[in-house]
């Protein structure tokens, strides 16, 4: 019996289920609880799926998967450590954006500068709930809606929080048909939301190629930091509305696209083990989130009144909440949120002049804080 024993002991002695604590399963809860968002609430579930998952692994103990030579840890320190992943998916981004609504009526551009405001009031915010300078900057930009962008400074200011400010990022992304109307109808009448804006004009095929080199170049040379990110996407918009390359645009695409999220997401899900996960700081970023996130969408709705008034009543205020950078989702909020109070408005170009300049404004905003505070060194 004895001899029996001995081994059956020995294999739980070695296994998970010797070494498993409360917060380990509290965990692969969470885990749990993002897999279900996102399949059957459809909450981001390209990213939210591998996160979730990455979660749980990592928080079976003793399978060293983060440790060492562990299979995720080595995927972390040569993609998302080194901030490969989050700048390819904005290569990624680039081919999938079309920047003709913003191109057709440039001015919207304000509109996504503005929805910025978010970022710089959590940072605020986070400095003064006790955030140490880079995780604050780290932290705010989750108020632009941008996930890569967050994935990416979090990684270079804050890679101790790269879990909580991924999660919180893509959370409030997919929460944005919830959290934006009730800001939306706050700063505005039905009248406003009822005002029909004119068709967007035509955009040629020479702008549309000429506009990636140009944002490349002015905004390289302006903020070096920015290189990365934007030099990145406005390379991919340029495979795309370039024409000659349909190869590289469908692969930028979909294959690169697609693989660079799996392993994006599992490696982000794989830092959210419990040691560092379960912290009073985890509140507060996903606090703090969404203090920034709400701050960004009024802000652009208070510029959008702005510009309603500098244009005569020609803008309607309501497509200011697409100025974050959650496409097209918030853009499709600010469209139905016209047509539920004029049905024959339809604001969706419109609003993604502001979508599509939001993605610019946070990935900018984001080098302007490297610019000034620095990443890790």
């Amino acid at each position: 019996m004895e001899l029996l024993l001995k081994p059956i002991l020995k294999v739980y002695a070695d296994s998970g289920f010797n070494l498993l604590q409360v917060n380990h399963l509290v965990m692969i809860f969470v885990g749990a609880v993002l897999l279900y968002l996102a399949v059957k609430k459809g909450f981001e579930p390209l990213l939210l799926i591998p996160i979730g998952f990455g979660a749980i692994v990592v928080n079976l103990p003793g399978s060293g998967i983060m440790e060492g030579h562990g299979f995720l840890k080595v995927i972390y320190d040569a993609g998302t450590a080194s901030e490969i992943f989050p700048i390819v998916m904005f290569m990624c981004l680039g081919s999938l954006t079309d920047f003709s609504p913003l191109l057709a009526n440039p001015i919207t551009f304000l509109l996504g500068a503005a929805a910025q405001a978010g970022v710089f009031v959590a940072l605020v915010g986070a400095v003064t709930w006790g955030f140490g300078l880079k995780a604050a900057c780290a932290i705010g930009i989750i108020g632009g809606a941008d996930g890569p962008t967050s994935i990416y400074l979090a990684s270079k200011m804050a890679p101790q929080y790269l879990g909580a400010i991924a999660v919180a990022s893509y959370s409030y992304m997919s929460l944005v048909p919830l959290i934006q109307p009730p800001i939306i109808r706050l700063f505005t009448t039905k009248e406003d939301r009822s005002i029909v804006m004119t068709q967007p004009r035509e955009v040629s095929q020479t702008e549309k190629v000429i506009f990636p080199i140009v944002v490349a170049i002015f905004v390289g040379l302006l903020l070096p930091a920015a290189v990365p990110l934007i030099g990145m996407m406005m390379f991919g918009n340029f495979i795309r509305e370039s024409k000659v390359v349909e190869r590289l645009s469908r692969c930028a695409q979909n294959e690169i696209c697609n693989i660079t999220t799996i392993f994006l997401g599992i490696t982000v899900g794989a830092t959210m083990d419990a040691d560092s996960f379960l912290k009073a700081e985890t509140l507060k970023i996903v606090a703090l989130g969404l203090v920034a996130f709400m701050a960004g969408t009024a802000a652009g709705v208070i510029f959008g009144q702005i510009m309603k008034i500098l244009s005569g009543g020609k803008i309607n205020p309501v497509i200011g909440a697409a100025g974050v950078s959650a496409v097209p989702m918030a853009a499709r909020t600010a469209h139905l949120e016209g047509q539920r109070a004029n049905p024959r408005n339809f604001l969706l170009m419109h609003a993604m002049g502001p979508n599509v300049a939001g993605v610019i404004g946070t990935a900018v905003a984001a080098s302007v804080l490297l610019s000034l505070v620095g990443g890790k060194v």
